[in-house]
């Protein structure tokens, strides 16, 4: 039996020497493997309700949707700086190397809807606490975070858990 892990391509030195990037891509590529991982990510929340699903950029969005389509649920973009026409509130966050801003429209959420915030990878946690805090402040309640990769070494499943949040993943690489 195959395992979501056997459908990662993994590329040394990318992008970055000493790195082991893990290419999610080639899951997306592999009709069997997409549709394994989208049902491995809603497995955990069978039978609760959610209202939206948070996609985080740009890879959340692919697997957000998808998730969103099974649960019968909206989506909601969670994009970089710039990139949302209308009214936004906007989130910083530190990068390796400097800051980054994601931004969600004003009205995405209203309070009190259950949400999922969904990305393929998860390492240091900056990109997803920027989109909790973004749909905590429109008032959402996130039930869970869901991720295809964690790279625990590199303390992104603490962080979250140090908010409260349940995370979610389908598999974990050591090291970066």
């Amino acid at each position: 039996m195959t395992k979501v892990e056997d459908h990662i391509r993994t590329i040394a030195d990318f992008p970055h020497e000493g790195i082991m990037f893990r290419d999610v891509t080639t899951l997306f590529a592999d009709p069997r493997g997409f549709r394994m991982a989208i049902d491995q990510l809603l497995h955990p929340y069978a039978g609760l309700r959610f209202d939206k699903v948070v996609g985080l950029e740009a890879r959340g969005f692919i697997l957000g949707g998808a998730v969103a389509h099974q649960l019968s649920a909206g989506f909601v973009p969670v994009r970089k700086k710039g990139k949302l026409p209308g009214r936004v509130i906007s989130e910083s966050y530190t990068l390796e190397y400097g800051e980054a801003v994601v931004e969600v429209h004003d009205d995405a959420l209203q309070p009190g809807e259950k949400v999922l915030i969904v990305d393929d990878l998860l390492a240091t946690g900056g990109t997803a606490e920027a989109g909790i805090k973004l749909c905590e402040r429109l008032g959402a309640e996130i039930i869970g975070c869901a991720f295809i990769v964690d790279l625990p070494d590199l303390g992104g499943r603490k962080r979250l858990e140090a908010l409260g949040m349940e995370v979610h993943a389908l598999c974990a690489y050591g090291g970066a």
